[in-house]
């Protein structure tokens, strides 16, 4: 088969690697498009490896057609079209997974553009949800909010009645972020988002940041008393000082979080994280009430352009690479 291979971080190649093969517990499939995250360009900098165990090739989602399920493998079947969470080896036309982290497509989603659902539905719902119990009425903070991750949680919030701030870099993708339900929105190149949400709220009951230690510091400012700051990300750097008496007069909360180094079942698995979202985000999307942001798709053979605009942030939302099919 054929899969990208990172010759160096501004090197992608597609070129041909052995074969993907289904092994106990997993279904095979061939992709049809493959989810570009920010971990895929750390990876092919060297800067995030795969887990023990997992495919070293590039790429953590992926949607395709069942072209084989283990023996053992009863729910799913050869020829079914789906969605599944990845540890690695998505930028590829096959790709072994566990079959608990298969989803099916949602209803009225494209089969391509369903490569762009699982890591976003499965980080939002994981750690929105299942970690940090946002409700109605609640306010949500969410930093990159013109991002996939965060185009998506703002959906995913307003459908749970909760109220939400962004900051994103422009005016255009400001202006996209109140299209999908945001009721502030922060320019952080120009604006100080403590002193913002300070005028207009008492804090943010979640904020759902993805800078890391740049950012701690003014987190913690701008939470509400039992506020949760919860961290999956670190592009603003991995060490800062905290100052604890801000944490303990607020009574906060500072999580922080990753997904794909889970384990594949179990309490707190992807496996069962894969599952919530099948059960609870899928049926929003399939009544309209969230849907998949779609800002770019390109033929896999140009990933290094998709690493470069996703870093560049030219995108709004997710970039999708499409696979042709295999050869004969």
């Amino acid at each position: 088969m054929r899969a990208i291979v990172a010759e160096s971080p501004d090197r992608l190649s597609w070129q041909e690697v052995p074969d993907a093969t289904a092994g106990p517990g997993e279904v095979l499939i061939r992709v049809a498009a493959a989810g570009v995250n920010r971990a895929d360009v750390l990876q092919a900098a060297g800067k995030y490896p795969p887990p023990p165990g997992a495919s070293d090739i590039i790429g953590m989602e992926v949607s395709g057609v069942i072209a084989e399920a283990g023996p053992d493998v009863t729910e799913w079947a050869v020829g079914q079209e789906v969605c599944a969470l990845l540890a690695g080896g998505g930028y590829a036309e096959y790709v072994a997974v566990p079959a608990g982290q298969v989803m099916p497509v949602p209803d009225g989603v494209d089969l391509v553009d369903a490569a762009g659902l699982p890591e976003v539905a499965c980080t939002v719902w994981s750690n929105l949800v299942l970690t940090a119990h946002l409700s109605a009425g609640q306010l949500l903070l969410m930093h990159g909010g013109a991002s996939g991750i965060g185009t998506h949680a703002i959906q995913v919030a307003r459908a749970l009645g909760a109220r939400v701030a962004v900051t994103a870099g422009s005016a255009e993708k400001l202006a996209f972020c109140r299209e999908l339900g945001a009721a502030i929105t922060i320019n952080y190149r120009d604006e100080d988002f403590v002193a913002r949400l300070r005028e207009e709220t008492g804090g943010a009951d979640v904020i759902f940041d993805i800078m890391g230690a740049s950012y701690l510091d003014r987190n913690i400012d701008a939470l509400a008393t039992d506020g949760q700051l919860v961290i999956i990300g670190m592009q603003g750097g991995v060490t800062a000082e905290l100052n604890i008496g801000k944490l303990l007069a607020k009574r906060a909360r500072v999580i922080g979080t990753t997904l794909r180094g889970r384990p594949v079942n179990g309490p707190n698995s992807k496996s069962e994280i894969a599952h919530a979202v099948t059960a609870s985000v899928w049926p929003m999307i399939a009544d309209g009430r969230v849907r998949p942001i779609i800002g770019a798709r390109l033929p896999i053979e140009q990933a290094g352009d998709s690493h470069r605009q996703l870093v560049a942030g030219k995108v709004t939302g997710k970039i999708v690479l499409t696979v042709a099919g295999p050869r004969a």
